[in-house]
């Protein structure tokens, strides 16, 4: 469909809610991942099994620390900050949201990453290819 394609569309899938605060805010948090969020890039970047990954992908009010747009999953590295004051309550709004475009939201500890980002990225890469 290329240039063609209707405005807000994807290859005719899912809509491109995007807005332009947060295609700056992706920008910024690409040049300030995290280190979980680094060393899984390293694995993920390479496209294992075939399976390509965004890193940082705004869409909607939320900008996604990875996204696979062919298996629709929404990969987020949750710190120890994730489990303190109101974040719980923000993360499950933010779940909702996703879960009501149509997306699935898989939230991995970041000490698991810092671990093994290998593994992390093989069980990754395995839930997107079921």
């Amino acid at each position: 469909m290329g240039r063609w394609q209707p405005a807000g569309l994807t290859e005719g899938k899912l809509p491109r809610i995007r807005l332009a605060k947060n295609i700056s805010k992706a920008r910024h948090l690409r040049a300030e991942m995290s280190l979980p969020e680094v060393l899984l890039w390293r694995q993920l970047r390479k496209q294992p099994g075939g399976v390509k990954f965004r890193r940082q992908h705004p869409l909607g009010d939320y900008v996604f620390d990875f996204y696979c747009a062919e298996a629709k999953v929404d990969i987020e590295i949750d710190g120890f900050v994730h489990d303190t004051g109101r974040n719980p309550a923000r993360d499950e709004l933010r779940d909702s949201w996703v879960r009501a475009q149509d997306l699935e939201v898989l939230r991995i500890p970041a000490t698991q990453v810092l671990q093994s980002p290998e593994e992390v990225a093989e069980a990754i890469v395995r839930y997107c290819q079921r």
